[in-house]
């Protein structure tokens, strides 16, 4: 159901709308670190990517704190406070995968990263990229709804195409991998890389319930 008074007044509202851009950029940026953390195989240069993005992190935090302190002074807001709640904390769900899989990089420093990873981090990094499109175009729910739904799909299918590489990369890591110390390292950093497009997916689905509501 459309919710007529609330479209009356959303406009007069859009400070919501940079803030979820800004956020948006932070991921870009973190996922561009965390693909170089991926391809690169010496420790020293690892711990540093990793805390480049942990800063991008605290980036996303402030971002966050600023979003939920606006939320509690707005008297209008653009859509329902835990419709804007949820899309915020989603965004920086994915912020804190992108950090946590740097971390487990930097802390096991395993051995060269295989190509399935590097795939998994360019998804990351597409997820990121549509993320930002989406908020950029977000303001604009209303008019172009199909556009977001759009971002939705596309969010959708990079996490099955993240499952697929993941479990491909799983059934020949225990066919090949000898040393079982490095087969727990890498499991552990493969996975929290795939955990990372499934909390993109729900950035998605925040969206797509957003749309349901008030497109």
């Amino acid at each position: 159901m459309k919710n007529s008074f609330l479209s009356r007044f959303a406009p007069k509202e859009p400070k919501f709308f940079p803030m979820f851009t800004q956020m948006a950029e932070v991921v870009v940026v973190a996922s561009d670190l965390l693909i170089e953390c991926i391809k690169c195989n010496n420790e020293e240069e690892r711990v540093s990517h990793y805390k480049k993005i942990k800063e991008q992190e605290r980036i996303g935090d402030q971002i966050n704190r600023t979003i939920f302190e606006e939320l509690s002074k707005s008297f209008i807001t653009p859509f329902d406070r835990e419709d804007i709640h949820n899309l915020t904390s989603t965004i920086d769900n994915v912020i804190d995968r992108i950090n946590s899989s740097a971390k487990k990089i930097a802390i096991y420093n395993p051995r060269p990263i295989c190509q399935k990873g590097i795939e998994l981090g360019e998804l990351i990094n597409k997820d990121a990229l549509l993320i930002k499109k989406a908020m950029e175009d977000f303001e604009l729910i209303r008019k172009n709804p199909k556009k977001l739904i759009g971002y939705y799909t596309q969010l959708h299918d990079i996490e099955n195409l993240a499952d697929d590489v993941y479990e491909s990369f799983i059934i020949n890591l225990f066919k090949n991998e000898t040393d079982s110390i490095e087969l727990v390292k890498i499991k552990e950093i493969m996975n929290e890389l795939e955990k990372t497009t499934d909390e993109a997916e729900q950035v998605g689905k925040a969206i797509k319930t957003i749309i349901i509501k008030y497109a």
